[in-house]
């Protein structure tokens, strides 16, 4: 039990921190490229013997096709919704609208998708949820503007996103870690070169090696390996139904390590919002 919960604490906070140091790297300059290629370029280079151990034919178990799908929706095109909208709205407001849409956009696929009949507890949650966005909507729209509001809607969608993954994951009865070492090796294979030929990597080059190693460590390891097998290895000790409230964790998380970091301070309605969010969190795991 103990390890299950070191195990799944540690989780959410290499995925805190994966939001943070994008967060600042964006701000010193890194385009929203750049952080999708250091999230996944480092992963997939370090996953890629699980792939080629399974077969690159069918891109390691998973499929071409599959991997293609959940490549679009958990990889480097997610990513970069994600990254952009750190352009337009503060730090808490990323870390906590991508997993609350997450969860929300899950109560309603598992309904209709999967024919799950949601419980009482669930549709509640579902809408606590919805109230604690509201506010950081309304934050948005009276405090920063138009493009405020673009930015929460970029981590919507980037959480829908994240929702279809998990509900595909579910549907296709796939491995979570063999899933992420699919995307990690089309990142590999097809995101960087594409990079490298669309954007290019002048602007990688112009951030220094210190910011580079520091995006490298944060994003392909701590954010992009790490979770993954402390993750897996928290299902295996406790289950699957306890395991899933770790990521509830993570916009808490993402505040403290801000402040800390950053120095980045939560505003009231943030706060508000947040709290909100983590009771309907705690209702839809019931």
């Amino acid at each position: 039990m103990l390890i299950g919960t070191l195990c799944g604490t540690g989780a959410a906070l290499a995925w805190a921190a994966g939001f943070v140091v994008a967060k600042h790297g964006i701000e010193i300059g890194f385009s929203p490229a750049d952080l999708a290629l250091h999230r996944f370029l480092w992963s997939g280079l370090l996953l890629m013997p699980l792939v080629l151990r399974d077969g690159i034919k069918d891109l390691g178990g998973v499929g071409w096709g599959r991997g293609i799908v959940m490549s679009l929706l958990s990889g480097p095109p997610q990513a970069l919704i994600a990254y952009t909208g750190f352009i337009l709205v503060p730090l808490g407001h990323g870390t906590t609208i991508q997993p609350a849409t997450a969860a929300l956009c899950g109560i309603v696929l598992a309904a209709v998708v999967l024919r799950e009949r949601p419980s009482a507890a669930r549709i509640l949650g579902g809408v606590a949820i919805t109230a604690g966005l509201t506010v950081f909507g309304f934050e948005s729209h009276l405090t920063i503007g138009t493009h405020g509001i673009g930015g929460d809607l970029l981590f919507a969608a980037a959480g829908a996103f994240w929702a279809c993954f998990g509900i595909l994951l579910r549907q296709w009865q796939i491995s979570g870690t063999r899933v992420v070492a699919a995307v990690g090796a089309i990142s590999v294979l097809i995101f960087a070169p594409l990079h490298a030929v669309l954007v290019g990597y002048e602007g990688i080059w112009r951030m220094g090696l210190m910011e580079n190693l520091l995006q490298v460590a944060a994003q392909g390891i701590i954010a992009g390996v790490l979770p993954i097998f402390l993750f897996a290895r928290a299902v295996a000790l406790l289950g699957a139904g306890r395991a899933a409230t770790f990521p509830a964790l993570v916009p808490g998380f993402s505040l403290v390590i801000g402040y800390l970091a950053l120095g980045v301070i939560p505003s009231l309605a943030q706060l508000v919002g947040l709290s909100i969010v983590l009771i309907g969190f705690r209702l839809t795991m019931k």
